[in-house]
């Protein structure tokens, strides 16, 4: 199934197990706070977890994702009232309603083609207000992160909340001009197998630029670390700024 760690009930827990909160939700709950008490908008927020600290620090959030099964998640957590929750996509965006937009999270890759690229960056930027800010994250194609993708390196043990343990890997199926297609395997005590594939887009520095700049957005800084390193300096990523 495509995306299927968002849309397939058991494989969301996997997800939300594995993905607890890092340095890289301190980045964004950072520029976040910079605009203080700030109307958030959490595009692509899956299972809630930046929404639910976002909304914690007292910013008004609304998460917005497609994924029914995550936003299901996410609403069953403690605090998740705080929250505004929208199963939709950057197209259900109302106009000027955001001080704030953040994709987390890698959201930014899901848009594989140009087109889709453009038309989420125009929905962001058509939301925001005048001096509103988007902050991103999409990894640098120049540190090959997809070449740890593989039965080897990526094999990891998950504990999930009722104590069980499935065993994850990931493989890359096709890399095709800076996209990326991959398989996540999953397998559970009673033998269960199960599989999500997806294809993500590693954009340059130049590509992003060029398509925020497109979009009518200005970008503010792009660093290369979640501890705001320079570009080639940091973790193997992109880490964006911009405003409208």
């Amino acid at each position: 199934m495509l995306h299927a760690e968002f849309r397939d009930p058991l494989l969301v827990t996997v997800y939300d197990a594995e993905c607890p909160w890092t340095r890289e939700d301190d980045f964004f709950l950072a520029v976040v706070g910079e605009t203080p008490n700030g109307r958030v908008l959490d595009l692509g927020c899956g299972t809630g977890r930046l929404a639910l600290g976002l909304a914690a620090a007292g910013h008004t959030v609304t998460g917005v994702d497609p994924a029914r099964a995550s936003l299901q998640a996410a609403r069953a957590k403690p605090g998740s009232e705080q929250v505004i929750w929208v199963e939709g996509t950057s197209a259900d965006l109302p106009d000027s309603a955001f001080d704030v937009a953040v994709m987390t999270s890698h959201v930014a890759q899901f848009f594989v083609t140009d087109e889709e690229f453009d038309r989420a960056l125009a929905d962001l930027r058509r939301a925001l207000v005048a001096g509103g800010r988007l902050v991103f994250d999409t990894r640098d194609p120049a540190a090959r992160r997809w070449e740890k993708w593989n039965p080897v390196d990526s094999q990891r043990l998950v504990e999930l909340a009722d104590g069980t343990v499935a065993t994850a890997w990931t493989e890359v199926t096709a890399v095709i001009d800076g996209a990326v297609s991959f398989t996540h395997h999953y397998t559970f005590p009673d033998r269960r197998e199960l599989q999500s594939t997806a294809t993500l887009r590693f954009r340059t520095e130049k590509e992003v630029r060029a398509a925020l700049h497109a979009a009518g957005l200005q970008v503010e800084h792009i660093y290369g670390g979640w501890n705001r390193e320079p570009i080639g300096d940091g973790d193997g990523e992109l880490l964006v700024i911009a405003h409208t």
